[in-house]
């Protein structure tokens, strides 16, 4: 009489070997079975969590920045009145002389009669052009 570890069961002297090493094969298997259902079922909820992850941290890393940034842009671009100095994305500065809708009519160079309607969107910021030859501070 011999004790299988495997299937925690009693072999009989009588019985045959074969068939006890099968029985011990099909425990083994249903056991492997079961593991790797349990295993794909956390490997499913880990690569969930990672995908969660990486969102958060594209998230954080390069949606907000840009929303804050874009936020900034507006109201800088809402404070403007007539009168003040600004500079398009282009680089040219010039000074609002009207305001509508969708776009800010600038007097662009020393010549007052140009006059050019750009989208509100493209103005960066109020600033005065540096017209000497000393390096801008900011």
């Amino acid at each position: 009489m011999l004790y299988n570890f495997l299937t925690g069961t009693v072999i009989e002297k009588g019985e045959n070997a074969a068939s006890a090493v099968t029985n011990a094969a099909e425990t083994v298997s249903e056991a492997a079975t079961n593991a790797s259902a349990f295993g794909s079922g956390n490997g499913i909820l880990f690569t969930i969590l990672y995908i969660v992850a990486i969102v958060a941290i594209f998230y954080f890393f390069a949606f907000r920045p840009q929303l804050k940034k874009d936020k900034e842009m507006k109201a800088i671009q809402n404070s403007i009145k007539v009168g003040d100095s600004v500079m398009t994305t282009s680089g040219f500065y010039g000074k609002v002389v009207d305001i509508s809708e969708q776009v800010f009519v600038i007097e662009f160079g020393t010549n007052k009669s140009i006059r050019i309607p750009v989208a509100k969107n493209e103005i960066v910021g109020v600033k005065e052009p540096n017209l000497t030859n000393k390096p801008s501070e900011e």
